[in-house]
C-alpha cells in the first residue's frame, strides 16, 4: 500500500471513529440524557483519550451528533462498476445537488458549527462525511484513475460539499441561493470532465 494509500485508509478510520461518537451521542440525548463526554465515549466502546481528541466540550458533540442525524438524509444510488463516465457524473451531480440542499435548509447551524472550528476557541475538528459520500459516488471510476489522481478529485470536490460552499457563494459572491447552486453544480461537473478528459487525452491509442 503505498503512502497516499495508508493516508486516505486513516482518514477513513477517523470518519469511522468520529461516525461512532456521534451515533452514541444521538443514542443518549435521544433517552433524555445530557451526556459527557467521557460518557459518550463508554457508550461507543471507545476510549476516552480518544473521544477527547475529537471532542473537547460536550456541547460541540452534541451540535454535531444533530447534524449528522441530518446528513443521514443523504443517500447515494448504486452505480454499477464498469458504468460509463456519463452515468457517474449524473450520479455525482445529484449528491452535490443533494449536499447543497441539506446545507442550506439548515445553515444556521452549519454556520454555527464553521464558527466554532475555526475560531481556535475549540480544539473538536470538522467532520469527513463528505468523503465517505463522494468516495461511493465516484467508486465506479477509480479503476479507471491513478490512485493519487482519485484521492486529488475527492478532496477537490470536497471544496463544493459544505457551509464553506455557500460562505463563499453568497457572502463574498454575491450570489442568491439558486445562483450558488448552480454555480456549485457546474463546478463538479467541470472538474470530474477535466480529470476524465485529461485521462483519455493522455491515454495511448
Amino acid at each position: 500500500m503505498s503512502s497516499q494509500e495508508k493516508s486516505f485508509e486513516r482518514i477513513n478510520q477517523k470518519r469511522r471513529t468520529r461516525a461512532e461518537l456521534l451515533r452514541a451521542a444521538r443514542e443518549l440525548t435521544e433517552r433524555g440524557a445530557q451526556p459527557s463526554v467521557a460518557e459518550v465515549a463508554d457508550h461507543a466502546g471507545i476510549s476516552r483519550a480518544t473521544a477527547y481528541r475529537y471532542f473537547s466540550k460536550p456541547e460541540e458533540m452534541i451540535r454535531e451528533a444533530v447534524l449528522d442525524a441530518v446528513a443521514t438524509s443523504i443517500r447515494i444510488e448504486p452505480v454499477a462498476s464498469g458504468e460509463e463516465p456519463e452515468a457517474v457524473g449524473l450520479q455525482l451531480q445529484v449528491l452535490v445537488g443533494r449536499i447543497f440542499d441539506m446545507v442550506h435548509e439548515n445553515e444556521p447551524m452549519f454556520r454555527a458549527l464553521l464558527a466554532s472550528t475555526v475560531t481556535g476557541d475549540s480544539k473538536v475538528k470538522r467532520g469527513a462525511r463528505r468523503i465517505g459520500w463522494l468516495t461511493e459516488a465516484l467508486e465506479p471510476l477509480q479503476p479507471q484513475l491513478p490512485p493519487r489522481d482519485f484521492q486529488r478529485l475527492i478532496y477537490a470536490l470536497s471544496l463544493l460539499t459544505g457551509i464553506e460552499t455557500l460562505v463563499v457563494l453568497k457572502d463574498v459572491c454575491g450570489l442568491n441561493v439558486q445562483e450558488a447552486r448552480e454555480t456549485t453544480l457546474w463546478a463538479a461537473k467541470t472538474m470530474l470532465a477535466g480529470l476524465i478528459g485529461g485521462q483519455c487525452a493522455s491515454a495511448p491509442d
